[in-house]
């Protein structure tokens, strides 16, 4: 792999599986790839190599060591890498400071979205800047009309747009979880949040979900983290006494660090503070995953099944 040994204008430095680097200037950011100009020529580099993406708007000189037939490179700012991106998500690499529920709401509420269908709606939220998100299976169960309403950020104030060009891009009917990507023309680069870990959550800590429970669209319900292995119809699901109501379904349940921790998609309807969420844990592996789930009819993993229409009945004419 080759390095930038030139100044670049916007050292962005590309961290990659093996322990190299790439700095130069990112181009292009696409699902699948990343264009980066290294000063002399520009590199394509896929998604499942890079590591994390580190950012800087400053100009950085790089310097370049080969090792054997590697190049690693070196820049004179560095920034302390805290994300790394994994195909269509990111997950934390180190987790931010501990915040304040209404300083995290303020910060990461716009990546939460209402999720409507003609038969229903729930939650979800975004994963990445490219429209890519979670939901709920059985928020778009058998549904192929689907919209997502997004709540956009202007001069202060909250501008709610729908978003009608949604397409299903893998289902887990299993697990319960759907990966929807808005497509519209006119879409924006939308606010995504972090991933983080529900295996390093303790019994007792706070969380708190955002979502549209009963359609009332950017609640927010705080509680602590009741069990994190409860079984129910042979799953394990976080408990969480945090209020999970229908249209909650799909929506992120949050740690104080602002990371997602798990995918809320059910309560016990008898009783109250008796929420449950699926780990992030499983979401990263539907995730890394996604093409054994995609949504075609021919993908035998894909949970629907479209029969082709049956063909005219050719009536055979008889000439006497």
């Amino acid at each position: 792999m080759v390095a930038c040994g030139l100044p670049c204008a916007q050292a962005d430095t590309i961290q990659l599986k093996d322990k190299a680097a790439i700095t130069g200037k990112i181009l292009a950011e696409k699902p699948d790839h990343i264009a980066v100009d290294i000063g002399y020529t520009v590199l394509v580099i896929p998604r499942s190599q890079v590591v994390a993406i580190v950012k800087d708007d400053t100009p950085a000189p790089a310097s370049k060591r080969l090792r054997g037939s590697k190049a690693v490179a070196t820049a004179t700012n560095t920034a302390e890498i805290s994300e790394a991106r994994h195909g269509v998500y990111v997950a934390s690499i180190k987790s931010p400071p501990v915040r304040t529920v209404l300083e995290l709401v303020n910060q990461i509420g716009e990546a939460v979205v209402q999720v409507r269908t003609p038969s229903g709606l729930g939650s979800g939220f975004f994963l990445n800047e490219d429209g890519f998100l979670i939901t709920n299976f059985h928020v778009v169960e058998g549904e192929t009309q689907i919209s997502v309403e997004v709540y956009h950020q202007k001069d202060g104030q909250l501008e709610r747009k729908t978003y009608k060009q949604v397409r299903i891009i893998a289902l887990n009917k299993f697990a319960d979880l759907a990966l929807l990507k808005v497509e519209d023309k006119d879409a924006p680069r939308f606010k995504y949040v972090a991933l983080g870990s529900a295996d390093a959550l303790s019994v007792g800590e706070r969380v708190f979900a955002i979502g549209s429970p009963l359609g009332l669209e950017r609640t927010v319900t705080e509680g602590i983290l009741s069990t994190k292995t409860r079984e129910v119809g042979g799953s394990l699901y976080l408990q969480t006494t945090a209020q999970i109501n229908p249209g909650n379904s799909g929506g992120p349940l949050f740690n104080l660090s602002g990371e997602v921790v798990g995918v809320t998609n059910m309560k016990v309807s008898s009783g109250e503070g008796l929420g449950f969420a699926i780990p992030v844990e499983s979401v990263k592996l539907f995730l890394d995953h996604r093409d054994a789930f995609a949504y075609s009819n021919d993908n035998p993993a894909n949970p629907y099944r479209y029969l082709e229409p049956p063909s005219r009945m050719r009536q055979n004419r008889v000439e006497e």
